[in-house]
């Protein structure tokens, strides 16, 4: 196993404890640093195994990190979304 994806397997397994800690933000701040992690990772992975491994790392951190992805969604569909006229 390469060590691209050892680390992405501990980001999965640090994602998780994070996830069962208890916060008073909703892990709000803890998302942001996973993610600032998660993105360059995501790089090194998809260019030490290739794209479709860089896929599936890509599609586990998303089922992870899925509050903010919902979050962006809303967010890009109200901004590019029909306005009501």
């Amino acid at each position: 196993m390469s060590l691209s994806l050892i680390l992405a397997c501990l980001w999965v397994v640090a994602a998780t404890l994070i996830g069962m800690l208890p916060s008073r933000r909703n892990h709000w701040p803890q998302a942001y640093v996973l993610i600032a992690i998660g993105i360059p990772l995501l790089g090194y992975v998809t260019w030490q195994n290739g794209p479709l491994v860089g896929l599936f790392v890509m599609l586990a951190g998303a089922s992870i990190l899925r509050w903010p992805l919902i979050y962006l969604w809303r967010w890009a569909k109200g901004l590019f979304g029909e306005k009501p006229t």
